[in-house]
């Protein structure tokens, strides 16, 4: 029993897809758009809201490995990054991406703000994947197995039709 309930714990991201399901990761700093629009810089001496705080630490592990079950500091899957990150702002935050959605607070879509959690359904009807909103209709996450920790945008092909819903938890 103690067997099972440690490798629940660990799974973190429901699911490790296969790396055929995702599109090839091309070069972020060529692609036109969104993500080539530079991300504020913290003034010095002016104090982080929560949301941004979230968001300068996510991008700061950018290029950051996968692991499945990987909960930080140097290797993470998909919740550990959310768990690791709110962890440091002295947040207590489930382990997996299902109980993180469902433990936030639901927030519309029209109305996200930096630092929230976005949530998707991969495969099949349950949540198993989560990022967290960086601002300008960008999001970073960690997507899978020989993927490191990456920028994407809402209009992603292969992520927008999965996108599940959104929610906070600071």
């Amino acid at each position: 029993m103690a067997c099972v309930a440690l490798s629940v714990g660990l799974q973190g991201c429901a699911t490790d897809p296969p790396s055929r399901m995702l599109p090839p990761l091309g070069d972020i700093g060529s692609v036109p758009g969104p993500l080539d629009t530079p991300f504020p810089q913290r003034q010095e001496g002016a104090v982080a809201s929560v949301g941004s705080e979230i968001v300068i630490r996510a991008i700061s592990l950018l290029g950051a490995p996968y692991r499945f079950g990987g909960s930080g500091p140097t290797t993470f899957d998909c919740s550990g990054l959310v768990q690791f990150i709110h962890h440091e702002l002295g947040l207590d935050v489930p382990r997996t991406a299902a109980d993180q959605y469902r433990a936030a607070a639901p927030i519309r879509l029209d109305d996200i703000a930096p630092g929230d959690l976005l949530f998707f359904r991969i495969s099949g009807k349950r949540i198993s994947h989560v990022a967290i909103y960086a601002g300008s209709g960008r999001f970073v996450h960690a997507p899978q197995t020989g993927r490191p920790i990456e920028l994407r945008t809402l209009d992603d092909e292969y992520y927008k039709p999965r996108l599940a819903g959104a929610g906070r938890l600071f």
